[in-house]
């Protein structure tokens, strides 16, 4: 199975439960804990609102959210005014502020795998798959819009 017919919530999912499973089956993360929990609750509830909010924005002009699904419509108000993947900029901030909140090196370290598998397998991906259904239209708003922020 190609890693792009996985949903990134499941894949963000998997990681954040193998950190946990690191951080718990190894206690050796105690030492070297950086935790900031008010920082790290803050940073992820600012990703769930911003998530929910893109996420909403599909409903409202009924695009299907999965990365591989046909795409009918180009969104380019809300969030995306400032990001082209506010959905993705979100869970990556939940998984940020569940990292701070927590504080050990399995939480960061699944927080920046997440972030090699969005910027470097589904942007990419999406991005092609856009140009070729939008054509220029697409291509405008990339130049005009960053990829995260």
């Amino acid at each position: 199975m190609r890693i792009i017919n996985m949903r990134p919530p499941r894949i963000a999912l998997s990681l954040t439960l193998i950190a946990g499973a690191f951080h718990w089956c190894l206690n050796i993360w105690e030492r070297m804990r950086f935790s900031l929990p008010w920082v790290g609750a803050s940073v992820g509830l600012t990703g769930f609102i911003l998530m929910m909010w893109a996420w909403w924005l599909f409903k409202q002009h009924a695009i299907a959210a999965c990365p591989t699904a046909r795409t009918t419509h180009i969104t380019t108000d809300g969030p995306y005014r400032f990001t082209r993947n506010p959905m993705y900029l979100g869970m990556l901030l939940i998984m940020t502020g569940l990292a701070l909140y927590i504080g050990t090196m399995p939480f960061f370290l699944s927080t920046i795998g997440y972030f090699a598998i969005l910027n470097f397998v589904y942007c990419p991906y999406e991005e092609n798959k856009l140009a070729k259904a939008f054509g220029q239209e697409y291509i405008q708003y990339r130049n005009r819009v960053r990829r995260w922020l």
